[in-house]
């Protein structure tokens, strides 16, 4: 960070909307728009020459799309966080690009103030996941509003992962897009039990963030 402000990159192909995003942006205190690029092939050098706190990336661009553009930049600047900008609220492109290691995404006719929280959550390291569907479309689950009948994990994949019974409790309130205050007042429980439940749940599964716990937790039928 710049100055205790949030270095932002925008990519977008767009230039009246990056022109409204710089306005926008640079009237917050705590926020610095740092770049611009018109297509996923500068938006990928962009992320090396200026390394962004946040990048703002549109899903559709030329030469090369936001979803290429964010995988590559994952993983040559894992540290720089992406927030994919899409028109419509699209779920099989969120699921990409989440995969392809976006911290979130957000629609273009969100407000100011949803731009500002959604930056100031992925600046923070969290994931910006905005519904319970979408953590449960990332996890290739079910419709909520469509019930369906589970059953216990093997008692094998149990013992592997090393999960607790409570850190089970946990992990299924995460699938469902529940946020640590949430699932505090679910179990009875601190935010700050729920923090550390949730740190083991990393570990233990081998994830960095809720998006692959979730994606995990699914693969293993731990949820």
């Amino acid at each position: 960070m710049n100055g205790g402000k949030i270095r932002i990159a925008l990519a977008d192909d767009q230039r009246l909307l990056r022109e409204g995003l710089r306005i926008i942006l640079e009237a917050a205190p705590d926020m610095l728009v740092v770049g611009e690029a018109d297509d996923g092939i500068t938006a990928t050098a962009l992320a090396t020459t200026e390394q962004p706190d946040v990048m703002l990336m549109d899903i559709r661009m030329p030469r090369r799309d936001g979803i290429a553009a964010t995988e590559i930049i994952h993983h040559a600047h894992p540290s720089v966080r992406i927030i994919l900008l899409t028109t419509y609220d699209t779920p099989e492109q969120v699921i990409k690009g989440m995969r392809a290691g976006a911290s979130g995404y957000i629609l273009k006719d969100c407000s100011a103030e949803e731009l500002y929280a959604a930056i100031r959550t992925v600046a923070r390291g969290q994931i910006l996941l905005q519904t319970v569907s979408a953590a449960q479309l990332l996890a290739g689950l079910p419709s909520a509003a469509t019930p369906q009948p589970s059953s216990p994990p093997p008692r094998s994949v149990v013992e592997k992962t090393g999960l607790t019974e409570r850190e089970r409790d946990v992990l299924r309130l995460i699938v469902q897009g529940r946020s640590n205050s949430e699932i505090a007042a679910e179990l009875y429980v601190s935010e700050a039990t729920v923090k550390t439940h949730i740190n083991h749940i990393f570990s233990k599964l081998g994830a960095r963030d809720r998006v692959q716990a979730v994606v995990l937790a699914q693969q293993l039928g731990l949820a």
